[in-house]
């Protein structure tokens, strides 16, 4: 989108709204892990709060070692496996100075 464009959403409050709600998330998602560890230094099982309940519990997870299997197949086997998606990607950043 050219700059001109920009200027068009609504005197560029769309995008200083835009940052400030990812700043926001930061900040909670802070907090979530925060307190997601007191909860977790509990111990499994499950606790409730008023309006809430959690339930902690050990958990796997399976993972595929790219690396190693870049290694082992050939470039072609891995090309013809591959998918390509298209996506749009919308990035913010805060402006020095500001």
């Amino acid at each position: 989108m050219l700059k001109t464009q920009l200027q068009s959403l609504t005197d560029v409050t769309l995008v200083d709204q835009l940052g400030f709600i990812k700043a926001e998330i930061a900040h909670l998602q802070d907090q979530e892990k925060a307190i997601k560890e007191q909860i977790i230094a509990q111990g499994f099982g499950s606790y409730s709060g008023q309006m809430f309940d959690v339930t902690v519990s050990p958990s796997t997870r399976d993972t595929l070692d790219m690396e190693a299997v870049r290694a082992k197949l050939s470039p072609q086997f891995i090309r013809a496996h591959t998918n390509t998606t298209s996506f749009t990607t919308v990035r913010v950043t805060a402006r020095k100075g500001n």
